[in-house]
């Protein structure tokens, strides 16, 4: 399948608000990490900026993908993809900070790890579970609407 921009939106959007959102509460309620009053705040802004901030990334993937022969996102490029994301996010709350995470509150430990399984279920219900709710999101090039 080669993803439209459209189709790129509506994947990552619907991900991050199911599987992204069920991944996030035990960081939120302190079942996981660090047990305290701002988790749920932390953990569900960098669920906000990965969404945000993958929007305005999925233009860029989109015109590079239009420079390969096939036009196609090969599943290394998606692990390239979501290590740069980590990256970004993690620097630009280290450095600047981010309205609802400051510097000093995200411990990037925890980052990394709730990142990781965000961004791994995510992958994995994008290979798998949305071929199976969705047999013509294949061929509609991610679109689900």
């Amino acid at each position: 399948m080669t993803p439209t921009l459209l189709g790129r939106w509506q994947t990552r959007i619907l991900l991050l608000l199911t599987v992204g959102v069920l991944v996030t509460l035990p960081f939120a309620f302190g079942l996981i990490g660090p047990p305290d009053a701002k988790s749920a705040r932390i953990y569900f802004s960098i669920l906000g900026y990965v969404a945000g901030f993958g929007l305005i990334w999925d233009i860029l993937y989109h015109q590079l993908q239009k420079f390969r022969w096939d036009a196609d996102w090969p599943g290394i490029f998606q692990l390239f993809a979501g290590i740069w994301e980590a990256v970004f996010i993690a620097v630009v709350v280290k450095i600047f900070g981010l309205p609802g995470v400051s510097s000093d509150e995200l411990l990037l430990e925890w980052f990394a790890v709730h990142y990781s399984l965000v961004w791994l279920a995510v992958y994995t219900a994008s290979q798998t579970i949305m071929r199976i709710l969705f047999i013509r999101w294949r061929f509609r090039g991610g679109q689900w609407l």
